[in-house]
Parts: structure tokens; sequence; C-alpha cells
């Protein structure tokens, strides 16, 4: 029964987000606006009904009381795609932060370029990190929020952090508060797999990180919170779902 309900979601999934990203590339020509519109209004709320209505998997937000939708840089975990379709449901706006390997991917990539993502050679070393802070400045300029993944990659829930200094760079030279988000979406959509596990998705967004720290302060704070706050949602998930448990990565 999961293969199948995880068939017939990844089907219609992957089919809107085809279509979409097909009709995103023809209306980015003409207006790139609408079609960050068109995306959140209309596909991805599509997305979380199907997300729920066949897989299984609901949402629960938490600490939407520090959701901005600008003048802001959100800096989260990411362990499975569902948070880089997902989150612009709650962030209006939201531009990313992403590698450039993806925008080389038809229609795909022209629709993440209309939307106006922010591509980041990670060959290029420093010249990609001033590159992503010209784009990242542009979107500040247009009121649009930031949302980054501070290790680059997906990571199995449990894995070792790996924070990279690229949300740093940003904290420090847009002055902006950054919100961490921590979550838990590698039980049920995880990296890699075919399958797509029934149960509650957690998106915490938590108390904004003022401007002023210094890096390594930042840095420090940043991964405290993300993954104090990522090791009880790994905890209260097994509690629930001790089925799915195998998940958790073990540091020992």
């Amino acid at each position: 029964m999961l293969f199948i309900r995880s068939l017939f979601f990844n089907i219609v999934c992957y089919g809107t987000l085809f279509v979409g990203c097909c009709f995103n590339s023809l209306v980015g020509v003409f207006s790139p606006k609408a079609t960050i519109k068109i995306w959140n209004y209309a596909f991805i709320p599509f997305l979380v009904r199907a997300l729920r209505g066949i897989a299984g998997i609901q949402i629960e937000i938490r600490g939407a009381e520090h959701i901005r939708q600008e003048g802001v840089i959100y800096a989260g975990k990411h362990e499975s795609a569902l948070e880089t379709y997902i989150l612009t449901n709650y962030i209006r706006k939201a531009s990313f932060v992403l590698k450039k390997e993806l925008t080389y991917i038809p229609i795909f990539g022209w629709a993440q370029y209309f939307y106006g993502m922010i591509p980041v050679d990670r060959s290029a070393g420093s010249a990609a990190m001033k590159n992503m802070l010209r784009h990242a400045q542009e979107k500040v300029k247009q009121n649009r929020p930031l949302i980054i993944f501070p290790e680059g990659t997906r990571r199995r829930p449990g894995d070792e952090p790996v924070y990279k200094p690229g949300v740093a760079l940003l904290y420090q030279h847009l002055g902006l508060p950054v919100i961490p988000i921590a979550s838990n979406t590698g039980f049920f959509w995880a990296k890699s797999s075919f399958m797509r596990h029934p149960g509650k998705v957690i998106f915490e967004f938590m108390e904004p990180i003022a401007p002023g720290l210094d890096k390594k302060a930042f840095m420090t704070e940043l991964q405290n919170r993300i993954e104090s706050k990522c090791a009880e949602l790994n905890a209260e998930t097994i509690a629930a779902y001790p089925e799915i448990a195998d998940r958790l990565v073990s540091r020992n």
C-alpha cells in the first residue's frame, strides 16, 4: 500500500512540477513577477493538498508568529526536496539560494530563473560568494525574503552538521535578521528515496537572530538553535512513528 501511495503521489507531484515549470517558463518571458503568484497561489497549494490526500503527509507550522514576508533571511535544515517546494506556501515571494547546476536543467532551470532564484557556482570560490551577495542585495531591494540552507545540501536526520559560511556572508553584509528553521522532513521524504511515508511534517520557525553578531558568534548561535530544535523534533517524530526510527542516523 505504501508503494502504491508513493507511486501515485510521485506521479502527481512531478507531473504538477513539470506542468508548472512549463507554464511559468512561458509566462516568465512576459512577466517574471506573475510566475511568483502563479506558483505560490496555484501549483504549490495543490501540491500541499496532494501531499496530505495521497501521501498522507500533513504539514504543521510552528512559530508562525516569526514569519515575515520581507526584510529577513531564513536559514533552514535541508533534509529533503520537500522544503524547497513547500516553504513558499508560507513565505511568499521567497528567493532561494540554490546550486547553479539546478538552473541547467531544461524547463525546470528556466522556471527557477524567471522565479528569481539565486544560483551559486560552488566551484567558483570567492567569486561565487560575491555573485551570491550581489543577487541577494537585488532581491532585498525588491522586498523579497531570502531562504538559504546553510549546509548547502540535503542531510539525513541526525547527520553530523556541516554548516558553510555563505549564510554568514549574507547576515553580515545585508544587515538583516536571520530566522532559523528546524524540520523533520527527512523521516517522511528521505533523500534519494522513492517512498513517501505518511505522518506529520513539522517546520518550526524560531525567534530571529538580530544583526550585529560577529561571524563566529553568529554561526555558533545559528547551528546550536537549528540542531537542538531538530533533535527535539527527531525525538518527537520517533516517539510518534517508531516504524521509521531507522531513518535517524546515530552519531555513536
